[in-house]
């Protein structure tokens, strides 16, 4: 359950409209683990992080590109929930959308992505930036189409931002042909992630053909 709605039920944000909650996205997701052994500011602490590229795909309410940066926590309530802490999309609605419902703090930034596929092996390799440079790149290879249906439910727990005044949670559930995968990022040392440049992930999944319903 939301712990703040939006106050008023018009999907807007400014002049940018989006779809109502809640979202029903189908895409693809590849998804890398990092440890940081120090803190990095307040909404930064020490701990395991998950960066992902995400590919929202045709039968979504908007389709668009994504990469984020999370971690899990414990929320005042006691809920382990997942805290988006950096994430950048190519689309103004979701931005205006994710900011509106969620408290997600959404930016916009350019993505490039090309995928190759040779029998049942897929390979990605994606790049972002935004007007002040490169953000991230990184490549993929696996099998996860060949993965079986797993389901998984979850949740977010975000920090207030814009009008919103109180933490905002919003639950998810959904599934994915979930496999391991290889992986090799790149974060430019001077961008917004350099935090995470020259760290080794310890581990990377594929999500492939997943559903998901967000802010259930």
């Amino acid at each position: 359950m939301n712990a703040e709605k939006p106050a008023s039920p018009v999907p807007t944000t400014g002049s940018v409209a989006y779809p109502p909650a809640p979202w029903t996205m189908l895409g693809q997701m590849w998804v890398s683990v990092f440890r940081v052994p120090h803190d990095v500011d307040e909404q930064r602490p020490r701990g395991v992080y998950g960066a992902a590229f995400v590919s929202y795909e045709e039968g979504s309410p908007l389709t668009y590109s994504e990469l984020l940066v999370a971690r899990v926590l414990r929320t005042p309530s006691g809920q382990r929930r997942v805290t988006i802490t950096d994430i950048w999309v190519d689309s103004p609605a979701s931005v205006a959308g994710g900011r509106g419902l969620w408290a997600i703090p959404k930016g916009l930034a350019d993505f490039d992505l090309s995928t190759g596929r040779r029998g049942p092996l897929e390979t990605a390799a994606w790049s972002a930036s935004t007007s002040g440079g490169p953000v991230a790149s990184a490549r993929f290879s696996d099998l996860a189409r060949l993965a079986p249906r797993l389901p998984s439910r979850g949740g977010t727990w975000q920090p207030p931002i814009d009008e919103h005044t109180v933490p905002v949670e919003a639950d998810l559930r959904g599934s994915a042909r979930v496999a391991p995968c290889r992986a090799s990022w790149d974060f430019a040392p001077t961008g917004p992630l350099g935090w995470l440049a020259g760290r080794r992930s310890l581990a990377s999944f594929r999500q492939h053909g997943f559903t998901l319903s967000f802010g259930v």
